[in-house]
């Protein structure tokens, strides 16, 4: 009467992916999440550089177009709109203009600068807010 090994085997890995569904390997989710979140930010990039290389200038030039505009706005709003009050008062010709409202234009610049990475990286290395 011998002992049935292959029976053993089958059971022993029943169990095994018993538990990991009930407790799962933190370390290999933590790994399937960071190799996720590489394969965004790879397929990101190469979209990307397909856009980039594009000979049309409405595909490859939207990027551009856009971080000009952000970038004349900031200008406007810190350098130009000053100057011009104060060129406007000496000259007498007293002006009030309000400054642009940035607060829907700067998280555009700040995506296409690539500081909305940061939070990606938080969470990948678990410092960031739930």
């Amino acid at each position: 009467m011998g002992l049935d090994v292959t029976g053993l085997g089958a059971v022993a890995d029943l169990a095994t992916t018993a538990i990991n569904k009930i407790w799962p390997d933190k370390s290999e989710q933590e790994k399937q999440q960071i190799a996720a979140a590489v394969m965004v930010v790879q397929g990101q990039l190469d979209i990307n550089k397909a856009e980039a290389s594009n000979p049309s200038v409405f595909v490859s030039g939207w990027r551009p177009f856009i971080g000009w505009c952000c970038g004349a706005a900031c200008v406007w709003n810190w350098l130009g709109l000053p100057v011009a009050k104060f060129v406007m008062a000496v000259s007498g010709h007293p002006i009030t203009m309000s400054p642009a409202d940035l607060s829907e234009m700067l998280p555009i610049l700040m995506g296409m600068l690539g500081l909305g990475g940061l939070r990606t990286v938080e969470k990948i290395n678990r410092v960031a807010a739930k």
